[in-house]
């Protein structure tokens, strides 16, 4: 099974470069499922319904969020009536919206794709990740509820993600970090089979504060003081994600490339499909 997992799309102009570059993508290679994380689209900050139905015009068959799901108030009431937007799974109980679901790929297999979020140095704090992970794994686990598990690991420290990732090895298809906005380079596959990368990156301008307009961090950095709303840098924005491939017997990973395109990091193109 082919997946596909595009970073945090931050601001117009790493929509603009959704919309762009992923059909050409999906012409290009014609994955199964693809899942973008959008909880900094708007305008840096959460998600509108609008900014989430252009998402999936351009190809997303589920987006995640993190800790800006509910910045934009209207996300509180629309993500109660849209099946394929996950906000983290370990939200306390009463909290719009869901963590988890089963989506059908092209192929026709099942994908279960979890939003969760890690607690170290990040808000707001939630509940247990690992637990929360376990509860699901046990009523779907990989190969008999399902064919592939996706997680949108959301978090600060990379020693959580790392820590997570080899939680559930060989129990998930790839656990994919989000948050940062810096593509990593420790893309792999796990001893148990598990694909893994600390960080996607983000899709935005690289020409900024993790995608955010340079003048305004910088203030806040010299004088502790904010001075104005953080808005997204409006440059030329690259497209970062991951690709992995599963075995069509275990779900496990057999392949991964990172996917960079566009502005100005290096280009790194998927070379196995």
């Amino acid at each position: 099974m082919r997946l596909l997992f595009l970073g945090d799309v931050v601001g117009r102009t790493g929509r603009e470069a959704v919309a762009r570059v992923l059909p050409q993508l999906q012409q290009r290679h014609a994955p199964d499922l693809v899942v973008i994380n959008g909880e900094n689209a708007a305008h840096g900050f959460g998600i509108t319904e609008e900014i989430y139905l252009g998402l999936v015009d351009a190809g997303a068959d589920v987006v995640t969020l993190g800790n800006h799901s509910f910045d934009q108030r209207e996300a509180l009431i629309f993500i109660e009536r849209v099946p394929n937007m996950l906000r983290p799974l370990n939200y306390p109980p009463g909290v719009p919206g869901k963590g988890v679901g089963i989506f059908t790929g092209r192929n026709g297999k099942r994908v279960l794709v979890m939003n969760i979020m890690g607690r170290v140095m990040i808000e707001p704090q939630l509940d247990d990740p690992f637990r929360a992970v376990d509860r699901e794994l046990e009523m779907c686990p990989l190969g008999d509820g399902c064919d592939a598990v996706i997680i949108d690991f959301h978090a600060e420290a990379t020693s959580e993600k790392m820590a997570f990732g080899h939680y559930v090895d060989g129990r998930v298809s790839v656990v994919v970090g989000t948050h940062t906005h810096v593509p990593t380079a420790d893309h792999q596959i796990l001893r148990g089979g598990t694909g893994y990368i600390s960080d996607a990156g983000m899709c935005g301008d690289y020409d900024s504060v993790i995608g955010m307009a340079k003048e305004e961090p910088l203030q806040r950095f010299l004088r502790k003081l904010p001075v104005e709303r953080m808005r997204p840098a409006e440059g030329e924005a690259t497209i970062s994600g991951i690709a992995i491939e599963t075995d069509d017997q275990t779900g496990l990973a057999v392949k991964v490339a990172p996917l960079r395109i566009g502005g100005r990091l290096s280009e790194a193109r998927i070379d196995f499909w």
